[in-house]
């Protein structure tokens, strides 16, 4: 494995690279910690410009080796200019990074597939998780990839599509009474008792490093350089931290100038225990979640801390909008730029939006911000926002009389 020791992020203990993720010593988090000085000695600009078109061409600054296995080609997703919607909100050099074009149509992909590597890595058989969705999607699908067995874990009344998105991969779907987080509680005590590889539990070390990932080709299609702001939906924390560190790893390897990006986090109102730490300045305390966001509904996340560290580091902010700013602003995106997000990106664009008006984004700086998902995933969400469609007989005078009238 690329990666030899895991480091505890409250103790700094060290240990060997294992299925393992706390620190026994503490029950701290453990991560991946990288040859740094190793690394710089590689033309590593070079490795990675000759490497697949996928988070594969990273794989020198990733915990674990290239498996062919478990390859659903993830990454390299397009970093699109959104000139309108900049216009919008009043960003000069507005991007957004279009994460819903993954193979299983979420950002997922990239922590999954790393994950999988890891655990056929450690001998494991059972590939499984606690997920509110995305994750379930990209779980099964990995597995069936590589010809293991699939068991995911999910809160009653998620949208029926994600159910759907994970069955047809033939997973096994286990549904919870309850949210999230008796989920995830639940999944813990089975990854003590049995010998599976549950990716965001004990395969979390490497399973998270996905996240920098979407640093990493940011940077890079911007030629090498990053952002000064960027904005990243916000349910662990996890995905905000691991950008954060990804943009810091480009510049401790002269990959990039020393970064000054600001890292902006953006939650739900119903479910923002992050966002309301960062706001009062206390601890982030569990929340029970009530938001149409339900792939950001957790109500106790395992990084949250670490997020309001990655925000308060980089200058940026952690804010929450409502409901129905979130549906508002899956349309504003369709309209100006012809994507269409899961109500996780309909937060980040919120929160965009609302960091825009507060002063809190550089309007002629370039500002990226994360769409995480596809609108087909929760288009329940959008019941009742999107007109009916204009119902004519089959005639030249029906449809001059109902449409060219009401357009002219």
């Amino acid at each position: 494995m690329a990666v030899k020791v895991l480091r505890c992020r409250e103790c700094g203990a060290e240990v060997p690279a294992g299925p393992v993720y706390v620190c026994e010593r503490c029950f701290g988090p453990l991560e991946a910690v990288y040859d740094l000085d190793a690394l710089r000695r590689l033309p590593l600009r070079e490795r990675i410009a000759a490497g697949p078109r996928s988070i594969w061409r990273y794989v020198d600054l990733l915990p674990v080796d290239y498996d062919p296995a478990v390859d659903l080609s993830p990454g390299m997703t397009p970093l699109v200019a959104a000139p309108r919607l900049g216009e919008a909100l009043g960003l000069r050099r507005l991007y957004l990074k279009n994460d819903s074009t993954n193979p299983t149509w979420s950002f997922k992909d990239r922590a999954v597939e790393i994950g999988t590597a890891a655990a056929r890595r450690f001998g494991y058989r059972v590939l499984a998780c606690a997920s509110t969705g995305n994750l379930a999607n990209s779980v099964a699908a990995h597995a069936a990839r590589a010809g293991m067995r699939a068991v995911v874990f999910v809160p009653a009344g998620i949208e029926q599509g994600k159910i759907v998105q994970s069955a047809i991969y033939g997973p096994t779907v286990i549904e919870v009474e309850g949210g999230y987080d008796e989920v995830n509680r639940l999944c813990t005590e089975i990854g003590e008792e049995h010998h599976w590889a549950f990716l965001n539990v004990n395969m979390r070390p490497y399973y998270s490093e996905g996240g920098k990932t979407l640093a990493y080709e940011v940077a890079e299609q911007l030629g090498w350089r990053a952002p000064d702001d960027v904005v990243v939906p916000v349910a662990s924390g996890n995905l905000m931290v691991k950008i954060h560190k990804g943009f810091g790893e480009l510049a401790e390897l002269g990959l990039i100038e020393r970064t000054a990006t600001r890292v902006h986090g953006a939650q739900a109102a119903g479910c923002a225990p992050v966002a309301e730490a960062f706001s009062n300045g206390g601890e982030v305390r569990p929340v029970r979640p009530n938001t149409i966001a339900h792939s950001l509904a957790i109500g106790t996340p395992a990084d949250g801390r670490y997020a309001i560290a990655a925000a308060r580091a980089s200058g940026g902010r952690v804010a929450a909008v409502s409901d129905d700013e979130i549906v508002d602003a899956i349309g504003l995106l369709a309209r100006t730029e012809g994507i269409f997000t899961e109500t996780a990106g309909g937060v980040t664009v919120a929160t965009l939006r609302a960091l825009a008006a507060a002063g809190a984004l550089d309007p002629d700086g370039v500002t990226v911000a994360y769409i995480t998902g596809m609108g087909l995933k929760t288009a329940n969400a959008l019941a009742g926002m999107v007109a009916k469609p204009v119902r004519i007989r089959p005639s030249l005078r029906a449809f001059e009389a109902a449409v060219l009238t009401t357009t002219a």
